[in-house]
C-alpha cells in the first residue's frame, strides 16, 4: 500500500465498544491476574521458591494486558461511557504503577505527533536524528548512546519509568494541580494497596512475586513501545510534510507476534491501525484486519526481526530511514553555530 485513503470513514464501525465484551475482557485479565500472584504467594510461604518466581511471568503478561485496558481507557474506547473508562483506568492504574490522568495527556501528545520530527516531546522514547547528534558535545553524545544501550533502555529504563519518573507529572508540572493530583494521588493508593498486602501476605512473597512481575511486565510494555515507532523501515517526516494517516501506517508497526502473544498483549501489535483510529476497542483491531486485508503487511515486522531494530538509534533524514552508531561512525561532527 503506497497511498493512504479515507479511512476515518472506513473505521468508523468498528469504533463502538460493546459492553459485555468489555467487562469480560477485564473480568478475565484481572481474576487470571489475581489468580496467578495468589498462586506465586501460596508457592513462596510452603518454600516453592521457584515456583512462584516462574509464576510472575505469566503474570506479567496479564499486568500488560491490564494496562492495554487502562490504555483504551485513556482513549476513551473501552466503555461508552467517559466517567466510567476514567474510574476503570484510575483503578487500574494503582495496579500498573501509572497515574492514569497524567499518562492519558501525554500518550494524547504521542497520538497527536507521532512520526513528526519537528514535534517531538512527551509520552514518546528519545531519539535524534544523524545532524543533531553529531552536533552534541562529546559528554552528550556519550548519554545518548548510554541512554539508547539496550542494557540501559530494557534494563534499568522500565524499572526508572515506572517505579521513579512516573511518581511526579515531568513535563507537565507547571499546569495546574490535576497533573500532581495524578501522579501523587497513584502514589498514594499504591502505597496503601502495598501495606495492605504486606499486612495481609507478609513483605516476602509481595516483594518476590509482585516486585518481579511489574518488572517484568513493565519491560515487556517498554519494549513494545519502542518496536510500534522504531523499527526498519519506519517513517518520519517534518511539519511540512507529515499526515496523519501517513504517520500512523508507515510511523506506526504492524507487530506480527505469533502463538498466544497478540492476545496476551491485546493486539497492541496492530499499532498501525491503532494510530489511525484509537477509539477502536483492542479487541475488535483482528476485525479491521479481517476487514481490510491490506493493512496486514503495512508496516509488518515480525518478533524475530524486531530484535534487529535495537540496533537503530537516530534517523538520517538524507536517508530517510533509521541508523545505528556503527553507521555513522565515520561521518565528520557537525559544527555548532557560535550562536548555540
Amino acid at each position: 500500500m503506497t497511498k493512504t485513503a479515507d479511512w476515518n470513514q472506513k473505521l468508523a464501525r468498528f469504533r463502538k465498544s460493546d459492553l459485555r465484551r468489555s467487562v469480560f475482557e477485564l473480568a478475565v485479565t484481572a481474576g487470571a491476574l489475581g489468580g496467578l500472584w495468589g498462586l506465586g504467594w501460596v508457592a513462596w510461604s510452603t518454600g516453592w521458591w521457584w515456583a512462584a518466581l516462574l509464576l510472575t511471568v505469566p503474570a506479567a503478561f496479564f499486568l500488560v494486558r491490564m494496562f492495554m485496558i487502562q490504555h483504551d481507557c485513556g482513549h476513551g474506547s473501552f466503555f461508552e461511557d467517559k466517567a466510567v473508562n476514567d474510574w476503570v483506568g484510575r483503578a487500574i492504574g494503582v495496579l500498573t504503577l501509572t497515574p492514569y490522568d497524567y499518562w492519558r495527556r501525554t500518550h494524547a501528545m504521542h497520538h497527536a505527533t507521532s512520526g513528526n520530527l519537528d514535534r517531538r516531546g512527551l509520552g514518546v522514547i528519545e531519539m535524534l536524528t544523524v545532524e543533531e547528534y553529531l552536533a552534541l558535545p562529546r559528554i552528550k553524545r556519550l548519554g545518548y548512546r548510554l541512554y539508547r544501550n539496550p542494557f540501559v533502555m530494557f534494563g534499568l529504563g522500565p524499572a526508572f519509568v515506572f517505579f521513579i519518573q512516573q511518581r511526579i507529572p515531568i513535563g507537565l508540572m507547571k499546569d495546574g494541580w490535576r497533573p500532581w493530583a495524578s501522579t501523587l494521588g497513584n502514589g498514594a493508593f499504591a502505597l496503601a494497596g502495598l501495606a495492605v498486602l504486606i499486612s495481609l501476605v507478609g513483605w516476602a512473597p509481595i516483594l518476590v512475586v509482585n516486585a518481579v512481575t511489574l518488572l517484568i511486565g513493565a519491560t515487556i510494555g517498554v519494549w513494545l513501545f519502542y518496536v510500534q515507532h522504531q523499527f526498519e523501515g519506519v517513517r518520519w517526516s517534518r511539519n511540512g510534510t507529515w499526515k496523519r494517516d501517513e504517520a500512523a501506517l508507515h510511523g506506526s508497526s504492524h507487530y506480527d507476534l505469533p502463538g498466544p502473544l497478540p492476545w496476551l498483549t491485546a493486539h497492541i501489535g496492530i499499532h498501525h491501525v491503532h494510530h489511525m483510529s484509537s477509539r477502536i476497542p483492542f479487541y475488535r483491531l483482528p476485525e479491521v484486519l479481517a476487514a481490510h486485508p491490506e493493512l496486514k503487511d503495512v508496516s509488518r515486522i515480525g518478533l524475530v526481526e524486531s530484535f534487529k531494530s535495537v540496533r537503530l538509534a537516530l534517523w538520517d533524514e538524507a536517508a530517510q530511514r533509521l541508523v545505528s552508531f556503527r553507521e555513522i561512525r565515520d561521518r565528520p561532527r557537525v559544527a555548532v553555530a557560535a550562536a548555540a
